[in-house]
Parts: C-alpha cells; sequence; structure tokens
C-alpha cells in the first residue's frame, strides 16, 4: 500500500522551502533530515527535535548539491543516503570512496 502523507520532518521542510516535494536527500549523523529545493538552490536541514534551518547554497562555500552532499560527509557522515539522482550519486561515490 503505497501512502502520499508525509513524515514529521518533511512537513517542516515544505513549511521552509518554495518547493511542495522537495527532494529528500537523507539523514547525517546527527538524525537530521536534509531536504533539497531546486528551485531556490537550497536545503532544509530538520532535527529530530524539529529544529529547522534554511541553508540557501548561494550564501555558502557549497555552490553544487554534490558540495552540501560531500561537505555534510565531512561533518556528519551520512546514516541514510545521500539520494540524489543523475551522475551526483557517480560523484558522491568516488569522493568518499578516495
Amino acid at each position: 500500500m503505497v501512502t502520499t502523507q508525509s513524515n514529521p520532518q518533511e512537513r517542516i521542510a515544505r513549511k521552509l522551502l518554495t518547493q511542495n516535494r522537495p527532494l529528500f536527500l537523507g539523514i547525517d549523523g546527527e538524525d537530521a533530515a536534509h531536504y533539497w529545493d531546486g528551485y531556490e538552490f537550497a536545503v532544509a536541514v530538520v532535527g529530530p527535535d524539529g529544529q529547522a534551518e534554511t541553508v540557501e547554497l548561494v550564501e555558502t562555500p557549497f555552490e553544487t548539491l554534490a558540495g552540501w552532499c560531500e561537505y555534510t560527509q565531512d561533518q556528519r557522515g551520512w546514516e541514510v543516503g545521500p539520494h540524489a539522482g543523475g551522475s551526483l550519486v557517480g560523484d558522491l561515490v568516488q569522493a568518499v570512496d578516495a
């Protein structure tokens, strides 16, 4: 059975971002969920306690989603993910394995 209900972290991310259905990137090593908004070029980071922040990549040294994912890997690690399509996955696997 398929459900369309979002979890509490996704509902918080939806309130922070423009995109109605932001892309779930994964859960970092501190149990915070990361959601990507391609319209805003921003990531919503929602902690397990509901604390949340929006990070616009233009305001960081990480100009790409790949850069953000690598930064998260270095700082917190990924418990789940990152889930992103296209060649980014291959790039991340190579970066992590290097």
